[in-house]
């Protein structure tokens, strides 16, 4: 017996695209009034209250193609801005 390998196309679904970015300590992290006015400004690791399991070094941010939102996000609480505003003057 002779076994051959055959591609096949099969229509699929995307449904999301992740990034997945390796920043370090050199990511740029700024928080916005209601006039994107700046109240904060970070350059360093990123959030703990990011997405994912981020250790200060990634963002993992998972985004509807269809909507373009962030669907992993979870809000942060106003002792996580104010903790990392402290945190990072």
């Amino acid at each position: 017996m002779v076994k051959l390998s055959k591609q096949t196309t099969v229509q699929v679904q995307a449904r999301t695209i992740q990034i997945f970015a390796k920043v370090s300590d050199a990511g740029d992290y700024r928080l916005l009034d209601q006039n994107n006015q700046l109240i904060h400004e970070v350059d360093g690791y990123v959030p703990s209250w990011f997405p994912g399991d981020n250790y200060g070094d990634y963002i993992i941010l998972n985004i509807d193609i269809e909507t373009g939102y962030v669907t992993n996000w979870k809000t942060p609480n106003t002792v996580e801005l104010e903790r990392w505003i402290d945190e990072n003057p």
